[in-house]
């Protein structure tokens, strides 16, 4: 086991923002983080664990034990007829287990394809794209307490899953260190499959039928996705960010009603509960803050949603753009817009 000291973070998270660990250390294993766990650095100093950087703003340096989740592996743990358990290393890329199951004819992570950072966010953030989240597919995790070093595992209700949200965010929240996931797929090459494919979200059937796809495919579907995405977001290797800033709020029927009355063109969804779901970067936009930059940061030109580090920005200025972001949408619209992405 190797403990770094002073360790540079731009390269684990994809804002590329200037920030430095105390100490760092990479964990492979649940047998090494089993050694790390007894070691007096893990003990006396406070930590954070860290996947692949890409739903988090350093807004300064962490003085502590930054522990960078490296536990790899994929593989079938149980298989049926009509489904199929994936068992994927928390360490693993999300992406590189979507693309693992789609060759493997696995479906139901097609529509989260291209999603960036690690399959052990994949839970805590219970991720989500084109009408599908991560909880419509889950099995089970495995994780490791940090304060008894014990591995436990978590079902479906045990994780709490809401709209970007888990137990591990609340109620868990630096609680576990998450080992692996398992998750329930269906196996599309399967003669009594009655798979679905969820299409009609966004603008995936609109860009299939551009791509001139006759038959829907897991790899179509991915590719549709893909597409999207690579041309409403920016790649963080080419312009520092954490994809969508915000989450999308949600208000009251009564208070939907008095907004719509003054806004009749506001894009809305309506809920199970009769509350109603507003898209957030529609309400940044009509605030002025799409493409407009400010010192070193801004609000992407393509997607408000995006906050984007142009080169040289601190975190704490980026914070400050979200902040002010936040506060003018409230001024306009009387709506709190929460942060999807965790600052430290």
């Amino acid at each position: 086991m190797n403990i770094e000291q002073n360790k540079s973070l731009k390269s684990f998270n994809t804002f590329g923002i200037e920030a430095s660990a105390k100490y760092f250390t990479e964990v492979g294993s649940v047998e090494s983080f089993s050694e790390l766990f007894h070691h007096s650095i893990f003990q006396t100093e406070k930590k954070m664990i860290l996947g692949g950087g890409s739903n988090i703003l350093f807004t300064g340096d962490f003085d502590g034990l930054v522990i960078h989740n490296a536990i790899m592996g994929l593989q079938v743990i149980s298989e049926g007829e009509t489904q199929v358990l994936v068992k994927a290393g928390a360490g693993e890329l999300w992406h590189k287990l979507v693309l693992w199951c789609i060759q493997n004819g696995y479906a139901g992570l097609e529509n989260l394809s291209l999603i960036p950072g690690l399959v052990g966010a994949g839970p805590m953030q219970n991720i989500g794209a084109y009408g599908v989240e991560i909880k419509d597919v889950f099995y089970e995790l495995e994780a490791i307490s940090m304060k008894t070093g014990e591995l436990v595992r978590f079902s479906l209700a045990d994780c709490q899953f809401g709209y970007r949200e888990s137990a591990f965010k609340n109620k868990y929240k630096n609680d576990f260190f998450i080992t692996s996931v398992t998750l329930r797929l269906a196996k599309i090459n399967s003669p009594r499959s009655t798979y679905t494919f969820r299409v009609d979200y966004g603008d995936i059937k609109a860009t299939l039928a551009e791509m001139n796809i006759q038959n829907l495919s897991l790899e179509a579907v991915s590719h549709a996705v893909c597409k999207i995405r690579n041309h409403k977001l920016p790649n963080p290797k080419e312009l520092g960010n954490a994809g969508s800033f915000f989450k999308n709020p949600t208000i009251s029927k009564a208070a939907f009603d008095e907004l719509i009355a003054k806004n009749p063109l506001i894009p809305n969804y309506p809920l199970a509960d009769g509350s109603v779901k507003i898209p957030a970067g529609w309400l940044i936009e009509q605030c002025a803050w799409k493409g407009k930059v400010v010192g070193h940061t801004g609000s992407h030109k393509m997607q408000a949603l995006v906050l984007v580090n142009y080169g040289g920005a601190t975190g704490a200025e980026v914070w400050q753009l979200a902040q002010d972001i936040r506060q003018s949408v409230k001024d306009k619209f009387g709506i709190e817009i929460s942060t999807e992405v965790n600052v430290v």
